[in-house]
């Protein structure tokens, strides 16, 4: 038998052997890529079991201090009866920024756009109570009766509620969600 024989024979059986192992290869790949695909949506899924009710509690936490620290909430929720201005200017304060620092932690949950507009909430509040105060004819002789009439009636001049944009971002946030 010639060598050019023995090539062909040989070329015969290496040709579809090299075929038929490219194709196994080919259908193993695909294979261990969906299977990979699969595993990976999965661990997606059960991340996102886990997540959903931490980021949906981080949004009700959200709405529950822009809530409290809205002025029509926090002026009913301390009483400005007995104190002076300064005192209850300082208590307004203490309490807007005692909110806001109890929940810096809810930010990792939140998109970075919806808590600018928290921090800019927090500080439209804040200077809405010290335009008030500083508004009053005497501030250190006045009572804190007279710097709650001046806050809300700041806020019945103002277009909108210091806290209403970023409860609307935070309330569209979290209804994008389902």
């Amino acid at each position: 038998m010639d060598s050019s024989a023995y090539l062909f024979e040989l070329l015969k059986i290496i040709l579809p052997a090299l075929v038929v192992a490219g194709a196994i290869y080919l259908l193993f790949k695909q294979y261990l890529d969906k299977d990979q695909q699969r595993r990976l949506i999965e661990l997606r899924l059960a991340s996102s079991k886990e997540t959903l009710p931490l980021r949906l509690q981080a949004y009700e936490r959200v709405v529950l201090m822009l809530e409290r620290i809205s002025p029509n909430n926090v002026l009913v929720r301390l009483s400005s009866a007995g104190q002076s201005a300064p005192d209850y200017h300082r208590l307004l304060q203490q309490e807007i920024r005692a909110e806001y620092d109890h929940n810096l932690s809810q930010q990792l949950y939140v998109s970075a756009d919806a808590w600018v507009l928290v921090k800019e909430a927090k500080e439209n509040v804040l200077t809405m109570v010290n335009r008030a105060f500083h508004g009053l004819p005497n501030p250190g002789q006045a009572r804190g009766t007279e710097l709650a009439k001046r806050i809300l009636e700041g806020l019945m001049t103002d277009a909108a509620e210091p806290t209403a944009q970023a409860l609307a971002a935070v309330k569209h946030e979290a209804f994008g969600l389902f």
